[in-house]
C-alpha cells in the first residue's frame, strides 16, 4: 500500500472512530432502580456523558489529531501518533473505570434525582444496576484507537510530504518564469516583498 492511501485510511478510521467514542458517550449505559422511597419512581436512565464525561474532550482531541497529522511533518507524525494512541488508551481506562464501578460512576445522576448526597448514601440507594452495550463499546473504540495511534506513528514516516501552503522552505523562482501568486502572498505573509521593491 502507498503512503499516500495508508495515510487516507488510518485518518479516515481515526476520524471515524472520534465520531463512535462521542455516540458512545451520548447513549445511555446504566440503568439503575433505586430502594423504595428514594423518591425516583422509575428506573433512572444514565448516560455516557454522566458516567464519562471525559470521552467528549477525548474524542474532539483525536479530531484535532485528524487534522493535525494531516499536515505535519514526518517527525511531528510520530509524536501526534504517540498521542493519539495515548488517547486511546485513555477512552479506555474512562470506560472500564465507569463499567467497573457504575454505584460511582452515576453518583451524580442519583444526587439530582433524590437529592440525596455523599458516597455511601447514594451507593445504599441503588438497588440494581443494568448496564447496556456502550460501556464494552467505548472501551473496544479506545482499544483500536490505541493501535490505529500507534500504526500512525510507525508508518507515519512513509507518508507523502504535505503541500507547499504547510512548507517553510520556499524554492528559488526560475528566471523568466510566471510569476505564481501562491508563492508570493505567501512570501508576503511571512513578511517578505515578493516584488523586491522594498521601500
Amino acid at each position: 500500500m502507498t503512503g499516500a492511501r495508508l495515510r487516507g485510511l488510518l485518518l479516515g478510521i481515526t476520524a471515524v472512530l472520534a465520531g463512535l467514542v462521542l455516540l458512545a458517550w451520548s447513549q445511555p449505559w446504566f440503568t439503575l432502580t433505586l430502594t423504595p422511597g428514594s423518591g425516583e419512581g422509575a428506573p433512572l436512565v444514565v448516560r455516557g456523558d454522566v458516567a464519562a464525561g471525559a470521552l467528549a474532550p477525548l474524542a474532539l482531541t483525536t479530531l484535532a489529531l485528524v487534522a493535525a497529522l494531516a499536515i505535519s511533518g514526518r517527525v511531528f507524525r510520530v509524536i501526534l501518533g504517540v498521542l493519539e494512541a495515548f488517547v486511546g488508551v485513555s477512552v479506555v481506562i474512562v470506560a472500564a473505570v465507569a463499567l467497573g464501578d457504575p454505584a460511582g460512576a452515576s453518583a451524580s445522576a442519583v444526587t439530582s434525582a433524590t437529592a440525596v448526597t455523599g458516597h455511601d448514601s447514594v451507593r445504599a440507594l441503588i438497588e440494581s444496576v443494568d448496564s447496556s452495550a456502550w460501556p464494552v463499546v467505548a472501551v473496544v473504540l479506545g482499544a483500536i484507537l490505541a493501535v490505529t495511534g500507534a500504526l500512525c506513528a510507525v508508518t507515519g514516516p512513509r507518508w507523502p510530504v504535505s503541500g507547499r501552503r504547510y512548507s517553510r522552505t520556499r524554492t528559488a523562482p526560475v528566471e523568466g518564469a510566471e510569476p505564481d501568486p501562491i508563492a508570493e502572498w505567501d512570501a508576503l505573509s511571512e513578511g517578505d516583498d515578493p516584488t523586491g521593491t522594498a521601500r
